[in-house]
């Protein structure tokens, strides 16, 4: 199954930007009642569940038996959304798009280049990539058999899996309701490594 992470709400996000801000500017990280103030409760225990949820979401690392136990955020990354993805048709550019941050628990290597496409269709539903995910593509023209790929074909651009039959190149979807596609022209454009969940 791909690797997925579930968004920020909005108020989590808030929250990871005060410790962020808080440990770039005094060097370690803000205590519980610090979180609480600038959540504007008194209570610790809502403090606690914000920093055990950005835990839980692979935002930050903490030491649940130190006052000031956060004891490194994790690196962001982020690569670019290019559009939309749907089979059978070119990629659909998005105006104004964020870039997207990458789950943790994904490994980019700095040497390569990658990009993000946001899902139309259900054609790899039972791979697990859903309507309105986001997929993380590694920048790449070639693939291996097997590999999920972006591929251009005649007919426009589609998410699939690489495959052969009977010799031949072929595009296989992940939903017994679509066709395999069989192509007479296909550049490789990049290989899919992980997803975020859509907040659908």
């Amino acid at each position: 199954m791909p690797i997925s992470v579930k968004p920020l709400t909005n108020r989590q996000k808030e929250a990871l930007d005060f410790i962020n801000s808080f440990i770039d500017t005094k060097g370690y990280s803000p205590s519980l009642k610090e979180l609480a103030k600038f959540l504007r409760t008194e209570n610790l225990s809502t403090a606690q569940y914000f920093i055990q949820e950005l835990e839980k979401k692979g935002h930050l690392k903490r030491n649940p038996h130190k006052n000031r136990g956060i004891t490194s955020i994790v690196q962001r990354q982020t690569v670019p959304i290019l559009g939309y993805i749907a089979a059978g048709a070119p990629i659909e550019p998005i105006e104004d798009s964020e870039p997207v941050q990458v789950p943790t628990n994904i490994k980019l290597n700095k040497n390569d280049s990658y990009y993000a496409l946001k899902v139309k269709g259900d054609s790899m539903i039972d791979m697990g990539i859903l309507d309105d995910d986001v997929v993380l593509i590694k920048h790449q023209m070639t693939a291996n058999t097997g590999d999920v790929v972006v591929g251009i074909t005649e007919n426009g651009a589609t998410l699939k899996i690489l495959s052969k039959e009977n010799g031949r190149i072929v595009l296989k979807p992940r939903n017994q309701k679509y066709s395999t596609i069989i192509p007479t022209q296909l550049e490789i454009r990049g290989v899919f490594i992980g997803l975020v969940r859509g907040s659908n």
